[in-house]
């Protein structure tokens, strides 16, 4: 490991000598043998996704792993309290009680749990046909912001140690494959109150002020300066609730006002759109009917109520 990489640590990697890489008292670990089991592997509802390893690790005092090369497996997270550090090709996430975190497969990473407050994990190693449609290269941590949906997450961990002390059969393997299917589901899919809650909240700030300045030309950084939201963020939540962009639902808040504008008053096209911070008037008729399908002239002209904005 380079000293530009060593840098990103809290303290250097000489500090990591003598930790553990697993064993802590009252762990579980169960390692699969999958080699074993190849017809199992490959059927068709087992092979949609599939664990090769899973354990729960309790205030892992001192646990440290790292893998250069990654591994062919995911490598999902779920701490149950304390907290640890998880680094992904560079960039590194904490994780706190009630968060969860996927690393992808291959993916070089390192993962320790922090001295003063060491995590307790959930975690298993995975891979599949299925895991393609969940969000797992996105490396971010996913938070359950109710007891309830932390309950849930700790129940279906329970669901797999209990089946994997059961025996080896065809049936176990595929009720597995669904439990796991389940956790996955339950992290990324599911709505988690808190969260929509707590994007609402967002959104309907961003959009107060975006009403509050059409006259100006924002930008995507200068929402996230003003929000204290990261610009990837502010991007993820508009298209979740909009299906747009932040900076295309402000240029469609803009024409819908420039069509009130346009209608209700006699107002010159070139004062309209120096109205809504357009400087260049020819410039805002390409955005109108880009956005709208007609240009402004023809609107104003028109017997049209509302232009089809959204």
């Amino acid at each position: 490991m380079d000293n530009l990489t060593l840098q990103c640590y809290s303290f250097s990697m000489n500090d990591f000598n003598g930790w553990k890489k697993d064993r802590f008292k009252d762990e579980r670990l169960i390692v699969l043998p999958i080699e074993s089991f190849s017809e199992y592997v490959s059927h068709p509802q087992i092979r949609r996704l599939y664990l090769t390893d899973v354990g729960f690790f309790p205030r892992a005092d001192r646990h440290f792993r790292e893998r250069t090369d990654g591994i062919e497996e995911y490598i999902f997270f779920y701490c149950m309290e304390g907290k640890g550090m998880i680094r992904v090709e560079g960039k590194t996430y904490t994780l706190r009680a009630n968060e969860a975190f996927c690393i992808p497969r291959y993916a070089a990473h390192v993962y320790y749990a922090y001295e003063e407050d060491p995590w307790s994990i959930l975690w298993v190693h995975f891979k599949g046909e299925d895991a393609g449609f969940f969000p797992l290269k996105d490396c971010r941590v996913v938070r359950f912001a109710s007891e309830r949906a932390a309950n849930r997450m700790r129940d279906l961990f329970n669901l797999l140690f209990d089946a994997l002390d059961g025996t080896y059969t065809l049936g176990n393997f595929i009720y597995i494959s669904h439990v796991l299917s389940l956790i996955l589901a339950e992290t990324y899919d599911r709505e988690k109150t808190g969260d929509v809650r707590e994007q609402s909240r967002h959104m309907t700030e961003i959009i107060r002020y975006m009403y509050g300045h059409l006259g100006e030309a924002l930008t995507l950084e200068g929402l996230s300066r003003e929000s204290g939201l990261s610009q990837s963020y502010l991007n993820v939540i508009f298209r979740k609730h909009t299906q747009h962009s932040p900076m295309d639902f402000f240029i469609r808040l803009k024409m819908q006002k420039a069509c009130r504008l346009l209608r209700t008053t006699d107002r010159y096209i070139y004062e309209i759109a120096q109205d809504l911070g357009y400087t260049d008037p020819y410039y805002f008729s390409r955005i109108f009917k880009k956005v709208t399908g007609i240009s402004p002239k023809q609107y104003k002209n028109s017997e049209y109520d509302m232009l089809p904005i959204w």
